[in-house]
């Protein structure tokens, strides 16, 4: 059932900071494609106040002397208010360049607000985009125009109290804002950062799942084709060469090539299943039948000795182990039998001695008397590689290589060690 959409009267109403949030997100991704816009409308209507300030007069409530040339204060107003254009890209140098128009505007008595706002906003900046320390000699040029107008105008030894107390106040107010937002800045970009390197890390663990899932359906496939057609191989040929002298004979091939080849088909199965997603309805895909354990051990002996393979076993102890290593101790022996099967020529025999220890130790060695075909090679294909890396998951070890003279032949020797305290 899908679930019901509240109504737009039922829905909880939006936080506030939440709404302001994204208002600011989508203000700041703006102004990171675009940011001569907002440098242009910024420096805009800072010019156009100043312009206003000058025209209509109202710089001369502040001013300490009115008889300042009109030229004069046309360009210490558009002085302070367009060099605002490149605030954010070089505060340090906008600083530099205006601090003497802020002594000009001091000493002349014109007392232009314009003035303040402007290294005002520059210390904001400063703190905001450069080291701390440039925040020494910022402020110095900042209070050396007070000191100027102070010196120039003052009345008295109150008003330098007055007069640099409430300015270094403010310059602590804006840099207070400036390292605020700083701060808060580098820990989004931190979070952004390590969110990136997460799913980067993700990515990485995905592909490395992906390549390992890869080589345990490639071992998977290798073990059961390789280990069935070589029975059925072996069971054609016998049927073969019976075929004109025993017509029974062929026909029991016949019938266990029939049951190799379904059995095959089966765990093929079973192995492609698991790579089938849900059908579209969203049913789940039918139950999965286990993975071959040791009690499937004699199905597996009974094919191979109707393959024409003489197989003897030597059982010691009794097996208490997890799906896991029973499933490596099977295709570790289905492996060896397949290659007796490929290589060791007529007449030969197989022996498996397996021996169980306490706390899951196995002990598994299969020899043939084979002497001919090739010996296979130990870092080609999948068979030898991939029953190592059956045993390496267990931290057991595998040898395999053929035995001394004079019994000759292959062997293969596998020990899983104990298993580890839960």
């Amino acid at each position: 059932m899908q679930p019901v959409k509240p109504s737009p009267e039922e829905r909880p109403a939006e936080p506030l900071t939440e709404y302001v949030q994204r208002a600011t997100d989508r203000v700041r991704a703006f102004d990171r494609r675009r940011p001569l816009v907002w440098d242009l409308g910024f420096t805009g209507f800072w010019v156009t106040a100043a312009l206003i300030d000058y025209t209509g007069g109202g710089w001369r409530y502040n001013a300490h002397n009115l008889d300042v040339p009109g030229w004069l204060l046309l360009t210490l107003s558009l002085g302070f208010s367009v060099t605002l254009l490149w605030r954010r890209a070089h505060p340090r140098t906008v600083l530099l360049v205006a601090t003497p128009l802020a002594l000009l505007n001091a000493w002349t008595g014109a007392a232009l607000q314009a003035s303040l706002i402007h290294q005002l906003i520059l210390l904001y900046h400063i703190a905001l985009r450069l080291p701390l320390r440039n925040m020494w000699w910022a402020t110095a040029l900042v209070t050396s125009s007070t000191c100027v107008s102070l010196a120039r105008y003052g009345e008295g030894g109150s008003a330098w109290h007055q007069q640099i107390g409430s300015q270094l106040l403010s310059v602590g107010v804006v840099t207070l804002i400036a390292i605020t937002v700083r701060t808060r800045r580098n820990y989004a970009e931190a979070r952004e950062d390590r969110a990136r390197r997460l799913e980067t890390e993700r990515d990485q663990q995905l592909r490395l799942a992906a390549a390992a899932e890869r080589a345990r359906i490639a071992r998977e496939m290798h073990d059961i084709i390789g280990h069935n057609l070589s029975v059925i191989t072996g069971l054609a040929d016998g049927g073969r060469y019976a075929a004109a002298k025993s017509p029974e004979r062929a026909a029991q091939a016949l019938d266990a090539i029939g049951t190799t080849s379904r059995q095959a088909l089966d765990e093929l199965r079973r192995l492609l299943d698991v790579l089938r997603d849900e059908e579209e309805d969203g049913t789940q895909a039918a139950e999965l039948n286990p993975q071959p354990a040791l009690t499937d051990l004699d199905r597996l002996l009974d094919g191979v000795r109707k393959a024409g393979l003489p197989v003897r076993t030597t059982v010691k102890g009794r097996p208490t182990l997890p799906e896991g290593r029973q499933l490596t101790v099977y295709r570790v022996i289905q492996e060896a039998l397949t290659n007796t099967l490929k290589h060791a020529g007529p007449d030969a025999t197989a022996h498996i001695d397996l021996s169980y220890d306490t706390g899951g130790a196995v002990a598994l060695t299969v020899t043939d008397t084979g002497r001919g075909g090739p010996v296979p090679a130990l870092s080609d294909g999948r068979g030898l590689p991939g029953m190592r890396e059956r045993t390496s998951l267990y931290g057991g070890t595998l040898e395999a290589g053929p035995r001394q003279l004079p019994e000759g032949g292959w062997r293969v020797h596998l020990h899983l060690p104990e298993e580890p305290p839960q």
